[in-house]
């Protein structure tokens, strides 16, 4: 009889079933866990059949379902034989045991045949600037080991979420989702991404500017002007970020909710302790858990600055115009929330109805008139330009703006 009780991290099961690899899994994406197969709900050793056959099927099981590599280990005791599972926390765990990341583990059964060529040649050209030569490189094998994507004859994780012709096929929860929210529960419309994480990229960003974000048209001379709600270069530094950092043990997707009022991305994620959420608002060091795809997301220019994805973000919101996006972490999900700016809405709405009572005054009246910077108020004055509200009447110098 083992001195053990079951509990939230402690498990007994008399026998082996392939329902348990759920537990497994939950133990995984927590703080860890163990499951005990050969042991009854009374903490009584039972022994278990065949067990010499069940240590050698599990860890390519569980590798091939789950993604994870845990610990088998084979247990004696009152001349019964049991088996211990040990399924921790999935990072701790390589790091520690093998000094390894989820996305630098190879995958023995993918071949070189599933390839994307497509992305290969997008890649090397995007990379011609960080890889010198890369364009050059024909031989696919080498291409990948240059990239640090091959580990003896096999293949790593990274290699085939960054450029397989279907990585779902291996990591079915690498997929993306968004959606057209009117509440938290009711939901308008959706789209789900595949494919691998560089075309990702592109096609997220995409649909997300073709079919769920309103833009504000303008034209300069000849040239049409389209802004979105949200800056552009932001929300793509936030679905690359999202990729590169998920957690892809993690049964989770990246999902992007659009409210009228808000965006929110929600992303599976394991956050290292020397990087809390506290710091994303702040300068902070790079600790990607995925560095393997990192460093090729680097090398093609999707991310520009170690460290600083979430400072990029902020500013440019700022920038924009709109108040700062929040980083939250909740339920092993890191979750950004980008806001359409009620403070500046006001602002603008305020403006608009002075320029209707004062007509033909400029920034500077209007600043002094709203008890704002000529910043703020050259700011608003090209969103209400944008949405072709208002317009400029007469001489550069002498003219003002007025309501149309």
């Amino acid at each position: 009889m083992l001195n053990i009780l079951e509990s939230q991290t402690v498990e007994f099961k008399q026998i082996w079933k392939n329902e348990y690899l759920k537990t497994i899994c939950a133990f995984a994406n927590t703080d860890g866990g163990i499951l005990y197969i050969g042991i009854d709900d009374n903490s009584n050793i039972i022994g278990l059949e065949d067990i010499k056959k069940i240590i050698e099927v599990l860890p390519n099981k569980i590798n091939n379902k789950l993604g994870l590599l845990v610990d088998v280990i084979l247990k004696q005791a009152d001349e019964k034989e049991y088996i211990e599972l040990n399924g921790g926390n999935l990072t701790n765990f390589l790091l520690k045991k093998y000094g390894k990341t989820w996305d630098d583990i190879v995958e023995e059964n993918f071949t070189l045949d599933e390839v994307d060529l497509n992305t290969i040649e997008k890649f090397k050209i995007l990379a011609k600037d960080r890889v010198p030569n890369i364009q050059n490189e024909t031989n696919l094998e080498q291409f990948l080991q240059k990239l640090n994507l091959y580990d003896g004859k096999y293949i790593k994780r990274a290699a085939i979420l960054l450029f397989a012709k279907d990585p779902q096929k291996y990591y079915i929860q690498s997929h993306s989702k968004i959606g057209r929210f009117l509440s938290e529960t009711d939901i308008q419309s959706s789209d789900i991404i595949e494919g691998n994480l560089i075309e990702q990229v592109d096609m997220i960003m995409d649909v997300l500017r073709l079919k769920y974000l309103k833009a504000y048209i303008s034209y300069e001379g000849m040239h049409r002007r389209e802004k979105l709600e949200y800056p552009y270069e932001a929300l793509r530094e936030a679905v690359i970020n999202a990729l590169i950092h998920r957690d892809y043990t993690n049964t989770s997707n990246l999902q992007i909710k659009v409210y009228d009022d808000k965006l929110v991305m929600y992303n599976g994620a394991t956050l290292s302790s020397e990087v809390p959420i506290e710091k994303f608002n702040q300068p902070h060091q790079s600790k990607p858990f995925n560095p393997t795809m990192a460093s090729v997301f680097y090398k093609c220019g999707y991310i520009e600055n170690w460290g600083r994805g979430t400072l990029n973000i902020i500013n440019q919101c700022v920038e924009y115009g709109l108040t700062k996006p929040t980083f939250e972490y909740e339920w092993t999900a890191v979750i950004t929330t980008f806001y359409k700016n009620e403070g500046v809405n006001e602002g603008v709405n305020l403006l608009y109805e002075t320029i209707k009572k004062a007509p033909n005054k400029r920034s500077t009246f209007f600043a002094k008139e709203l008890n704002t910077s000529v910043k703020n108020i050259e700011r608003w004055l090209k969103q209400l330009k944008d949405q072709d509200k208002i317009e400029f009447k007469g001489a550069s110098k002498t003219g003002g703006y007025v309501a149309k």
